[in-house]
């Protein structure tokens, strides 16, 4: 090759009629807009041998010339439509300019030009990234080439750019899933609190009343009233505090242990399906504001699904803390679920198990056979830490009622 004489650096416009065949976007978009050129080149006859067959292809296009690997990385930092390097230069190789390119992260086609390239050259520079490679002695498929990486090129960067904006809509969508459950939560808290201190502060004063009333008559029919009243009354406390329970169960107040020990008794009397909590400690150290709630409630909403679908005879909750992740393991002996009933367009409560779990940096593992289902919640501890610093508790303290599953 014959180097140029020190600093050359021309920009060449390149204008001309398009002759050559040939149709598609890449083209038409030759025609109408030009192209802008990065040739890293040392040889200015072979820059201009370059220039004179994109002249001669019609193609319109301004065409920079560089010499160096340091003068190529710095034109980078402008809008280049493609690269053109030969492959031998002073001090590097082509292979070099393309990693430097493939560094910088940019979507930018490279062809490379050299005159003597074998096999094996070839091959390892289109595995490196290259989008074709040519022969200087022929330069006929230069701007079929250029065309077709330019056009590639373009289609790749829209799949770069739909593709990051779909990660930005499902993040926004997480965290609107988020900011909705943390809100629901809130909601239910308030609304609990309101249902202890107003609706039953006001049954309870209305028994006892009633009670005073029914120690005072002595007409039978009046008594029998008073005391249908008094049972209808406590009925409605009785409700209440159910009400209350689903919104802010007061049971994880006493801890996470002993919440989902009194859930699965619970479940086993209601149910009569065998059930066995198991724990690797009888007291949990302080968990993170959010970690109980979403234990509980995907213990409740695991224990629901149970009850509902699966004609289990047996269901087993583990909960156990090991190297820093909290694990609530639920599994059971029923028929599982079907591929198609976990797929279900509404089926948003497995849904919302995994942004609940999210809302604590933590993550669902759902597997399920013949032979049973097993619902796992991971949460590390470090994770739902962190979780509560950017998002808030979710919900607080207190947990809130379980949709079904379905």
């Amino acid at each position: 090759m014959h180097s140029a004489q020190p600093g050359a650096n021309p920009q060449v416009e390149v204008t001309g009629a398009r002759t050559g065949a040939g149709t598609g976007v890449g083209m038409e978009r030759a025609l109408t807009t030009p192209v802008r050129l990065l040739h890293l080149e040392d040889s200015e006859d072979d820059h201009a041998l370059v220039v004179l067959q994109l002249r001669r292809s019609g193609l319109k296009a301004e065409v920079r010339r560089v010499e160096t690997l340091a003068d190529f990385e710095a034109a980078l930092a402008e809008r280049w439509d493609a690269v053109i390097s030969d492959y031998r230069l002073p001090g590097c190789t082509g292979l070099d300019a393309l990693a430097s390119l493939r560094g910088t992260g940019l979507v930018l086609p490279f062809v490379l030009v050299s005159g003597e390239m074998g096999e094996d050259m070839a091959v390892e520079a289109m595995r490196n990234g290259a989008s074709d490679y040519l022969l200087k002695h022929n330069l006929a498929r230069l701007v079929p080439a250029l065309e077709r990486a330019i056009e590639s090129s373009e289609a790749r960067r829209a799949r770069l750019k739909a593709d990051m904006e779909l990660a930005a809509s499902r993040e926004r969508l997480s965290e609107l899933a988020q900011h909705l459950q943390t809100s629901i939560e809130g909601e239910r808290t308030a609304i609990s609190r309101e249902i202890h201190d107003d609706v039953g502060g006001s049954l309870t004063a209305l028994k006892f009343d009633l009670a005073w009333v029914a120690r005072r008559v002595k007409e039978p029919e009046v008594l029998q009233r008073v005391e249908s009243a008094i049972e209808t009354v406590s009925y409605a406390i009785e409700a209440s505090q159910r009400i209350m329970h689903n919104l802010r169960p007061a049971i994880l107040e006493q801890g996470l242990v002993a919440a989902l020990q009194w859930m699965t008794q619970r479940f086993e009397r209601r149910t009569g399906i065998a059930t066995v909590f198991r724990t690797s400690h009888e007291t949990l150290p302080a968990l993170p504001q959010g970690v109980p709630l979403a234990a509980y409630r995907t213990a409740q909403e695991a224990l629901t699904n149970v009850s509902k679908h699966a004609q289990a005879r047996k269901v087993t909750v583990d909960l156990s803390l090991s190297h820093g992740v909290l694990s609530v393991e639920i599994s059971d002996d029923g028929r599982g679920l079907s591929d198609g009933a976990l797929a279900k367009a509404r089926s948003f409560g497995i849904r919302g198990l995994h942004e609940r779990a999210s809302t604590v940096g933590g993550w669902i593992d759902l597997s399920s056979s013949g032979a049973g289902t097993t619902l796992i919640l991971s949460v590390p501890l470090d994770q739902a830490v962190r979780a509560e610093r950017e998002h808030g508790p979710v919900g607080g303290a207190h947990p809130t009622s379980a949709p079904d599953w379905d």
